[in-house]
Formats: structure tokens, C-alpha cells, sequence
């Protein structure tokens, strides 16, 4: 920030001004202890305000900005830096490597992580951090390429041109000693043979026409599919100029995506219009026909026997993986062609037709006769068998599963086995069985013996069941017994009791309140006992509402019951 200078300040500053000028007095020094050219005028060397410079200096008026310079440094390609030899926490799960994460692994996924197991663990790749400044070198699709790989393609080439040249040599070569012997069979007419000769055209001189003429043979062409794919063809080749170029099918910049250098376009431009309003689908549709699918196949077989251990690569040893996916081809047909035929026959075939019925139960020569009860006396009795297995004995049986039925159960007849894969025990097996059913049936009866023993012996000691000792002659609703006589008299006074008590209860109007208060009681005993006769009394007064004779006129119209 400028301080504020009084008058005399200002004139001697202005004093050492002109003196630096002049060269009398030394120049001034800046931040950094360079001089500064005293004829630089004052709005140059003066910094603005807002950098709160207290010195003087230059170095507004220099470019801050550092000078990036562009590195042709690019990464180490399958460097390694660390070999562990057991898993390491924040390693991946998948192989062990500290250089990334299980999301960003890119081997194959094992059965059991590296982190589980602690077995083959990968080392740890060189992470590099490259610091790419320039524009240029941001974009330079060929950074980072080895010019060295450039000179195997330099010397392929050199030698199949060597290969050329020589079996053109050898072409030419036969040509002449044709021509000399043609010239010889024309040499009987002596006028003839330099005529002959002249129209022959193929003498040292026509040779080299013919090199020149076959220049073009060897001639380097530029090709259009580079590493960056497009079309097959010359320069020349590319695209006939009446038709549209592929940059100008669809104008959206979010389209397909067109690259200039290789002048192809991956990507189909127009999607969703239909195929027949299309010319162009997208050089990835020419890659997927043809033998793509064939190729592609074969690169997966041969990643997948690497993978199991067999040493197999394609651009290494190219006729070896051809010869190894073909045998896998043959076998696979081989093996699925016998799966087939044994799946037929075990269950048919339902898309052909089915033989005659007559045929299935057709008739045979094979002579059996039999007696009586069904028995084979005379020949072989041919049975049909079914598609299952038949007769299949097993564990030491001598009669086969289903053999024996009892209560619900199948088993085996030899041994009675109700279990299918139990081992015989034969004739002791069937007695035990027995015996065990016996002792069963014993111990169920036993049982039900103690439980009836039991609830009886519950039944005497409940208090609540001793009122039935008495039993229920009187109070209950069975009828009296047959030892016990009822006086006709009593029944009778009974009766006509019962009757006023009822029309005393109807008169009240069927009130219970204003009955009398000894209306219970007996008369005789003053206990309010219930005599035989009197029970007998209520039982023929009694309305049963459960007997459908009972009802007025139900069931009969009117007439008596007969």
C-alpha cells in the first residue's frame, strides 16, 4: 500500500530518478536482486495496488503462468512392484493385489477369493500418475506406442516382397524358355526365324516393360481398417461420390460417433429408423457375419482351456487352437448324439408315428401248453416286459420288491421286510416279524387293560359320582322299577293335586312370586319328600314337546292314534 510522501520526499525521489538515468547512481534492485531499467516509465513499473507490494518489482509485468512442456512418458505396461505371499487387509477378495478393489478386478472370478484361501496371490501393479499438460499431448492416440513393434511389420514385409520377386523371377524365366522353344520350331524357314524373333516382343528389353508394367504388383497401398476399424478397400476405393458420406446420415452430434483418421463409423447412426429405409448399418455389422461368429468361438475356447491349464494361445500358436476346437467340436457332437439316442430309446419318441397296435401283441411260433391251474407244463412261457427293470434282486433277496402285501404294506415275500433296503435274514427274519406282531398286539391289550383298570379306579374315588349309588328311581326320568308297586289311589289324589296346582298357577297368572310358602312341603312328613306315586303322577302330566304324536292332530287328521 503507497504511503503518503511529503513535498520534500517527492523532489528527491524525483532527484534519484534523473540521476539513475543519468547513470550516476546505481539502478534498482527488485525482489529478486535483478535490476530494473530505470527508463521503464512509471505506469510499467509501478504494481498495482491489490498485490501489496512494498518493493518494487517486475513481476506484474511477467507471464505467471509456468511453461507446460509436453513428456512422451507413458506407463509401464504389466510392471509389477510387490510380490505378497498372503493376503494383506484392503487388498482385493477376488486376487489379492493392493493396486484396486474387488470392482475393479479384471481376473477372473475364482470359486474362493484370494482372501479366503491365501493362495496365489497376484502382485501389486506400478500405479503411475502422468502429468499430460499440452493439448496435443492429451489427445496423441499414439503415445505411449513402441516404434520398435513397427519394425517386425517392416520386416515381414520386406520379406514377402523378397518371396515376390523371386517367384516372379521364376515366372519369367519359364516364359522365355517357352518363347525359345517356340522359337526353334519356327526355325526350319530361315526367312522367317528373324521375323519371328522380332514379334516375339519377350527379349531383354520387353522384360523390363513388363517390370514396369507390373509395378503396381508390390505397390503399398494405404489401407482404410487400421486399429481403429472401418471399411476394407484403397484410398482410392473409399466411397463412390454420388453416395452420401457416413458423417451425413444423422447430423445429431449425439449420434454415431465418426472417426476422421480412419474414416469409420462403429455404431449404426439411425437406430430406430426401419431396414429397408437403410443403406448403412454401422461397420460393427459387417464384423458380426461371415465367419465373425466362428472366430469369436474359437477365441473363447481357447481363453477357456488357457484358463484350465492347457498351454493354448491363438495368435501364438494359431493351428494348434484350430485343431483343438475342432477335435472339442466333434466330441461335443459325438457326446450329445449319444445322449440323444440314449434318452430315445430309454423313453421313445413321441414326434414319429406309432407302430401297429397288431404288431405290438402280434402273435409267435414258440409252442406252450398248460394245465389246469395255469401252470407251464410243456415249452417256455414268453412273458412281455415292460420298459422298466424287471426282476432286479438285490441285497440278498430272493424275491423281488412288492412281492408281499400286508395291512396296507408292501414288502418282500422271502423275508416279509416292509423296509426296500433292508439285507433278507430269510426264514428267521419272517418268524421274528411274526413274533414281534404277536407281542405288539399282547402290549396293546395290556395297555388298554391298565386303562380301563384305571378310569374305574378314577371313577370309585370321585365324590362327585357317588350320588349315583342311590340311583334314579325317583328323581330321575326313568321309569319305575319292576319290584316297585304304586298305589292306584295315591296316583289318582296325585293327579287331581297336580291339576288344582296348575289351575291355581294359571289363575295367578303363572306368577312363581305369589305362590304360598309352604306350596312344597309335604303334608304328611313336613320334609317336602317327593313320594312314587306323585313322581308317577308328574310323569303323565308331563308335556313332551319331542314327540310328534303328542301335537294336536299331528299325523293323524284328526283321528285317533290306533
Amino acid at each position: 500500500m503507497t504511503s503518503f510522501k511529503s513535498s520534500d520526499e517527492m523532489r528527491r525521489a524525483k532527484e534519484l530518478e534523473e540521476a539513475r538515468k543519468a547513470g550516476l547512481a546505481p539502478a534498482e534492485l527488485d525482489e529478486e536482486g535483478k535490476e530494473i531499467n530505470p527508463h521503464i516509465p512509471q505506469y510499467m513499473s509501478t504494481a498495482p495496488w491489490y498485490l501489496n507490494s512494498d518493493k518494487p518489482t517486475l513481476k506484474h509485468q511477467r507471464n505467471w503462468k509456468q511453461q507446460m512442456e509436453d513428456s512422451s512418458q507413458w506407463y509401464d505396461r504389466g510392471a509389477k512392484v510387490f510380490q505378497a505371499t498372503k493376503y494383506r487387509k484392503g487388498a482385493c477378495e477376488n486376487c489379492g493385489s493392493m493396486s484396486h478393489k474387488l470392482a475393479d478386478c479384471l481376473e477372473r472370478p475364482r470359486a474362493k477369493g484370494a482372501k479366503f484361501t491365501g493362495k496365489h496371490i497376484a502382485a501389486d501393479d506400478k500405479i503411475q500418475e502422468l502429468q499430460l499438460a499440452g493439448w496435443d499431448s492429451k489427445r496423441d492416440r499414439y503415445n505411449g506406442y513402441d516404434t520398435k513393434e513397427y519394425a517386425k511389420v517392416v520386416e515381414r514385409y520386406e520379406q514377402v516382397e523378397a518371396i515376390r520377386q523371386e517367384l516372379k523371377g521364376r515366372e519369367q524365366v519359364e516364359a522365355l524358355y517357352q518363347q525359345g522353344k517356340e522359337a526353334e520350331a519356327a526355325a526350319a524357314a530361315a526367312a522367317g526365324n528373324g521375323a519371328a524373333a522380332d514379334g516375339s516382343g519377350q527379349g531383354p528389353d520387353d522384360a523390363k516393360i513388363a517390370d514396369d508394367e507390373d509395378a503396381a504388383f508390390g505397390e503399398v497401398k494405404k489401407r482404410v481398417r487400421t486399429t481403429a476399424g472401418g471399411s476394407t478397400g484403397s484410398v482410392r476405393n473409399l466411397r463412390i461420390r454420388e453416395d452420401t458420406a457416413k458423417y451425413l446420415l444423422n447430423l445429431d452430434a449425439n449420434s454415431a460417433h465418426y472417426d476422421p483418421k480412419s474414416r469409420s463409423m462403429r455404431e449404426d447412426p439411425n437406430p430406430n429408423r426401419p431396414a429397408n429405409e437403410k443403406t448403412f448399418f454401422g461397420d460393427n455389422f459387417v464384423r458380426n457375419s461371415g465367419d465373425y461368429t466362428t472366430w469369436q468361438a474359437l477365441n473363447l475356447h481357447s481363453m477357456q482351456a488357457f484358463d484350465k491349464g492347457t498351454e493354448v494361445h491363438v495368435q501364438a500358436l494359431p493351428s494348434l487352437a484350430e485343431v483343438m476346437y475342432q477335435q472339442y467340436r466333434s466330441k461335443k457332437e459325438a457326446m450329445s448324439s449319444s445322449s440323444k439316442q440314449e434318452v430315445l430309446a430309454k423313453y421313445g419318441n413321441s414326434a414319429q408315428k406309432a407302430p401297429d397296435e397288431s404288431l405290438l401283441l402280434g402273435q409267435t411260433e414258440a409252442y406252450v401248453e398248460y394245465d389246469r391251474t395255469g401252470r407251464v407244463i410243456k415249452g417256455q412261457e414268453v412273458k412281455k416286459r415292460s420298459r422298466y427293470e424287471e426282476d432286479v434282486l438285490i441285497n440278498n433277496h430272493t424275491a423281488v420288491w412288492g412281492s408281499w402285501w400286508s395291512d396296507g404294506a408292501w414288502g418282500y415275500a422271502c423275508c416279509r421286510s416292509c423296509v426296500k433296503n433292508s439285507y433278507c435274514t430269510g426264514k428267521a427274519g419272517e418268524k421274528a416279524i411274526v413274533e414281534s406282531g404277536a407281542q405288539m398286539v399282547k402290549n396293546l391289550e395290556a395297555k388298554a387293560a391298565r386303562a380301563a383298570e384305571e378310569a374305574e379306579a378314577r371313577a370309585k374315588s370321585t365324590l362327585s359320582n357317588k350320588h349315583l349309588e342311590k340311583g334314579d328311581g325317583v328323581w330321575g326320568d326313568a321309569a319305575p322299577a319292576a319290584d316297585e308297586e304304586l298305589d292306584p289311589e295315591k296316583v289318582k289324589a296325585a293327579l287331581k293335586k297336580l291339576e288344582k296346582e296348575q289351575r291355581e298357577a294359571e289363575a295367578a297368572g303363572g306368577d312363581e312370586r305369589k305362590r304360598k310358602f309352604n306350596s312344597v312341603a309335604d303334608d304328611g312328613d313336613g320334609q317336602g319328600s317327593v313320594s312314587a306315586e306323585e313322581m308317577e303322577a308328574f310323569r303323565l302330566m308331563k308335556r313332551r314337546a319331542e314327540d310328534p304324536a303328542a301335537a294336536f292332530g299331528a299325523g293323524t287328521d284328526g283321528y285317533d292314534m290306533l
